[in-house]
């Protein structure tokens, strides 16, 4: 398998409004080792959700390539896509995303259920997921029985559920707490250092806190890649100005 996880080449977005097109991309060229957190930041506006909604196939370029483990997501038909994205790429929403009728072990379960996994094997790997987001005592609790952080872990849990090469995450940290968002990061570094994971994480954010956790970072701003920056500069970066990108 590549030591490349994610790769985009030439990555262009246009969008058409009545007869005005409006960049969004323009030639991103991005390259994520396995094993690596790494996070996307710069204005509102940017293409930061753009980029991560191609990366994961939710949307097709204009132009431009999307390659994970060496898998161009643009040759695949729509069926083909969504197999791959469903045994591939967890995701992570700003607002969890959890169905509110589901409980917590059930909404774990349906990314298991989608890949046809029998329901007592589903089940005991929704519980573990939960164990392992230190929820398992809250399995049986809906979504509005959660605090914000919960709702975030079973989010994580769920993205693990078909042991995904990468977890991509949309400001995740955007509707909690400086204490919650701490945790969160935590977890995610736990997640990647672990022999059994070394979860590759995808994450846009605005948050500092998050960003000073990542292994690696990508500024953008207007559509364009401005700056790759090593752990160690994230580190200088954080420590001078705060992460102000």
């Amino acid at each position: 398998m590549s030591e490349i996880t994610v790769k985009t080449i030439e990555l262009t977005k246009v969008y058409t409004r009545g007869k005005v097109e409006v960049p969004a991309l323009n030639d991103v060229n991005l390259q994520i080792p396995r094993g690596e957190i790494v996070c996307i930041v710069g204005p509102s506006g940017s293409g930061k959700t753009t980029l991560l909604n191609l990366i994961c196939g939710f949307d097709k370029p204009t132009h431009g390539r999307v390659l994970i483990n060496d898998v161009d997501l643009t040759m695949l038909d729509d069926k083909e896509l969504a197999d791959f994205r469903l045994l591939t790429i967890g995701f992570i929403f700003q607002f969890y995303n959890l169905i509110p009728t589901l409980t917590a072990l059930e909404n774990v379960e349906i990314p298991l259920d989608l890949a046809k996994v029998s329901k007592k094997e589903r089940q005991n790997r929704a519980l573990d997921l939960l164990k392992i987001v230190g929820l398992e005592t809250r399995a049986d609790h809906k979504p509005d029985e959660l605090s914000g952080g919960e709702q975030q872990r079973v989010a994580i849990a769920r993205a693990l559920a078909n042991n995904p090469s990468v977890i991509l995450a949309d400001e995740p940290t955007g509707d909690l707490d400086s204490k919650s968002a701490m945790m969160f990061m935590e977890l995610v570094k736990t997640l990647n250092k672990s022999p059994d994971y070394n979860q590759t994480f995808v994450i846009v954010t605005h948050d500092p806190l998050v960003v000073h956790e990542c292994t690696k970072a990508f500024t953008i701003r207007d559509g364009r890649i401005e700056r790759e920056l090593s752990k160690e500069e994230i580190d200088s970066e954080h420590l001078h100005t705060g992460i102000v990108f």
